[in-house]
């Protein structure tokens, strides 16, 4: 017997077993990392201002950022929104990206954040899934 077997989801009727936790493992990897990364922005602590001043961003944009993601966060997580919950964050992380660029940083981990909140949303949303098919 195959593993076919069928959860309903955002957007969807259909969705495999397999596929339904690959999304949740995947959600269960960012979202903690995007509040984790929040909460730290709105507390401020010691390596939040080291990195602030090396990347030459003014430390008095830390909390309204922290706040932002929170947001985009609550977006991504409410499965009616999720879907631009994902494009919103999609822009905040490219910001991101072009933060790091500018002060040659990695790229690698804003990307990776990036890739598991789309495929976290393409394994549980078949409104997702039917955009690439």
């Amino acid at each position: 017997m195959t593993n076919t077997q069928t959860y309903p989801s955002a957007g969807s009727t259909d969705i495999r077993k397999g596929q339904l936790w690959t999304g949740r493992i995947l959600w269960a990897i960012s979202v903690p990392f995007m509040l984790l990364d929040a909460g730290l922005h709105i507390a401020k602590p010691g390596p939040v201002l080291e990195a602030f001043e090396k990347l030459q961003i003014p430390v008095s944009t830390s909390v309204g950022l922290g706040v932002l993601e929170l947001i985009l966060v609550a977006l991504y997580v409410i499965p009616r929104t999720a879907v631009l919950g994902a494009v919103l964050l999609t822009g905040y992380l490219g910001g991101a990206m072009a933060i790091h660029m500018r002060v040659g940083d990695p790229l690698w981990f804003p990307v990776l954040v990036g890739a598991l909140l789309w495929g976290s949303l393409w394994c549980r949303d078949a409104r997702v899934r039917s955009l690439f098919a």
